[in-house]
């Protein structure tokens, strides 16, 4: 899974495993998001576009979520498939991510989304875990990836769905 980056680009990880079941990442161009409690859910007050541009109002350590984006060339994204798309850590620190992109809008691809705040684009990487997942859960998951891509600026790299969160973890 792991490609070439250039020397000053992290790779960011954002998962949903238990403590301790990632292998231990020891590699300084990795950022590691994991849950441990603290987050807070986006109130949608568009603050992070307003009064603090580029940065959540929300005092957690997820309000530089923008920043982290930006200075990254990579996200790995590790969740349980939850009726296709990710589980609830993920998808929250996904929409605490709203600060990188900016609240105008362009057409792309035929369809209205916000315009880059950073001209970049990003690496995606999806990893999905889940006993028992049906093509249909798969087909639904593939598509959020995709729209959730165009969203934020990235290219796909891969979609993988693995059985257990041990595969998933092994996995980066």
């Amino acid at each position: 899974m792991k490609e070439e980056l250039r020397q000053h680009e992290k790779r960011l990880v954002i998962h949903d495993l238990p403590a301790g079941a990632m292998p231990a990442v020891k590699d300084e161009n990795i950022i590691e998001i994991c849950d441990d409690g603290s987050i807070k859910s986006c109130i949608g007050c568009f603050g992070c576009w307003l009064k603090t541009p580029g940065k959540c109002i929300l005092k957690d350590k997820y309000n530089e979520m923008g920043r982290l984006l930006a200075g990254s060339g990579e996200i790995i994204l590790i969740s349980r498939c939850c009726f296709g798309g990710p589980g609830p850590f993920v998808k929250n620190v996904l929409d605490r991510s709203i600060p990188y992109i900016l609240p105008y809008f362009v057409i792309k691809n035929g369809e209205m989304h916000h315009r880059q705040r950073y001209r970049k684009t990003l690496a995606l990487r999806v990893v999905f875990y889940g006993e028992d997942l049906t093509e249909q859960e798969k087909e639904t998951a593939r598509e959020w990836v995709d729209a959730m891509a165009d969203n934020l600026y990235c290219e796909v790299k891969q979609v993988t769905f693995c059985g257990n969160q041990e595969e998933a973890g092994g996995l980066v």
